[in-house]
């Protein structure tokens, strides 16, 4: 039997895996994943205790056209229940639980902003319908600020947009167009956040742990504390045959044969790579290292251009970093004090930015518990910010260089609670800041050869999956573009005729066009 050999532990490797049994036949037993990291998951973690403080780099949302995702985790049971599956859940917790924001957005009096209004001039309103209309090859290079005005910065629309995408000025108009393509559909209720989905508990206890799960029973083998540092090919300049994976396991070198008929998927780069970990009386150390992930990458591509280019997301550090940090309450007076200025109970508000903070602080208290562990009487929330080599607003000190304490105060600086409040919370809470140099270096300026197609051009056994290989149409930094680049895969290699469902187009639906231009002029 064939075998295969997938590079990396996320979501898209856990999920190609998971394909592989479903749709191609292979016995988990025939499956190995080799893991650099100690834990599996990828980008989806979540640990740290109640003690010591929770520890999130970030959360996934999800929507009602993720149809890869669902399909896939329609066939994996959750942990609460076999008999209920990850889709299933995550449906019903959205006809209970939505997200219904009315403080979206909060100025720098700390009043909740009116978003009934995008905030756009006439040639805003061009430049957006100019965008989404232009064919991707003329914004080939071009960065967002390439195709809008300086006011266009300053609208509800950008703010709302650019915080829950993670989107900054300099990055690619190629990803931002796409990105408006993909969710016209949600305009009209953009502001509410209310066709967001969530899972229950973190993305980490919600999907990665019942897919493992499902994966372990079927005999796959994941080797943590294990890299692939090399892959050799077949004689040929552009040879797309893998005939051997080079590891590096407890200091020991190994390599592994592999036939034609055997599969090697690559998890090429990675987002969360070099991730550093403060504390609450510490700063996040600077990133010390880059991964395998993107070494990987730079050997196998030179000489390879089929192979894409991973020096434009690898070498601007500065373009592509944010810092997230994650609160372990004792005392639920902050998701009180929440509730009551917000004018929701926690886990329906959805995302709240401060427009006046010069992090660009984004705050968020989802439905508790948000760990599936997590004792009564503790809660936990997160937030982010998209600025954090600026001064605070309240500390003079750049966000990477501040202590989880201190951050917390920057985001009690922009709240209007009275100072026994402030106090109370900050005497019962454990902040965990999180440093990622490279979380959205799939938005940084590129051109359409820069990322690999999933299975590239003559390949014979090799394919790339994640958030570097290249899906026209869809977007980056979502779990959705995970799963639809380990389904590309694995029909492709495999020649199968069930392949992963077309893209939502809404852009092509002239309802949805209609309801997002009368969005767009709202005043």
């Amino acid at each position: 039997m064939a075998k295969a050999y997938l590079v990396g532990s996320g979501i898209a490797a856990l999920a190609a895996a998971a394909f592989l049994i479903r749709d191609g036949g292979f016995d988990g037993a025939d499956i190995h994943l080799f893991e650099e990291q100690r834990d599996v998951g990828g980008s989806l973690d979540a640990g740290g205790t109640p003690r010591t403080g929770y520890s999130m780099r970030g959360g996934r949302m999800f929507e009602a056209e993720f149809r890869c995702t669902y399909d896939l985790l329609s066939g994996i049971p959750t942990l609460d229940d076999p008999a209920v599956s990850v889709t299933e859940e995550i449906l019903a917790g959205h006809e209970e639980f939505a997200w219904d924001d009315v403080a979206r957005l909060v100025d720098g009096d700390g009043l909740i902003v009116d978003t009934a209004s995008m905030g756009f001039s006439e040639r805003d309103r061009l430049d957006l319908v100019r965008c989404l209309a232009a064919p991707e090859g003329r914004l080939d290079g071009k960065r967002i600020t390439d195709c809008f005005s300086e006011h266009f910065l300053t609208t509800n629309f950008w703010f709302m947009w650019c915080t829950t995408f993670a989107f900054q000025p300099w990055h690619s108009a190629i990803e931002f167009r796409r990105y408006l393509r993909r969710f016209v559909h949600l305009f009209p209720e953009f502001a509410s956040m209310s066709g967001i989905h969530r899972t229950r508990y973190n993305q980490y206890d919600s999907i990665v742990r019942p897919l493992t799960a499902w994966l372990s029973e079927r005999g796959v083998t994941v080797h943590t504390d294990c890299r692939v540092v090399d892959l050799g090919f077949t004689p040929g300049s552009h040879s797309g045959t893998v005939e051997t994976v080079h590891l590096s396991r407890g200091g020991d070198e190994e390599r592994i044969a592999v036939s034609p008929e055997d599969l090697v998927l690559v998890t090429n780069g990675s987002m969360t790579d070099a991730s550093s970990l403060g504390s609450h009386t510490a700063a996040p150390p600077p990133p010390a290292h880059r991964s395998q992930a993107w070494l990987l990458w730079h050997r196998i591509a030179r000489g390879r251009p089929e192979f894409g280019n991973p020096a434009a997301f690898d070498k601007f550090v500065k373009e592509s970093r944010w810092e997230s940090f994650t609160v372990t309450a004792k005392d639920p007076v902050f998701l009180e004090a929440l509730e009551k200025f917000s004018g929701r109970e926690t886990g329906r508000g959805g995302l709240m930015t401060f427009t006046a903070s010069n992090w660009l602080l984004t705050i968020v208290a989802n439905r508790q518990p948000v760990y599936r562990d997590q004792p009564d009487g503790v809660s936990v929330w997160w937030g982010y910010g998209l600025f954090p080599g600026r001064p605070g607003n309240h500390t003079p000190k750049p966000m990477t260089m501040c202590s989880g304490r201190e951050i917390l105060e920057e985001v009690l600086h922009h709240l209007s609670f009275d100072k026994a409040t402030s106090a109370r919370v900050l005497s019962t809470s454990t902040v965990v800041p999180c440093l990622m140099p490279y979380i959205t270096s799939q938005f940084l300026v590129r051109r359409r050869s820069d990322r690999p197609r999933v299975v590239p051009e003559g390949s014979v056994n090799l394919a790339f999956i994640g958030q570097f290989a290249e899906v026209p149409d869809d977007v980056v930094f979502t779990v959705e573009y995970s799963v639809r680049t380990a389904w590309t895969a694995v029909a492709g290699l495999l020649h199968l005729d069930r392949r992963p469902p077309a893209v939502y187009k809404g852009h092509h639906d002239p309802h949805v066009l209609a309801a997002a231009l009368e969005t767009m002029h709202r005043r």
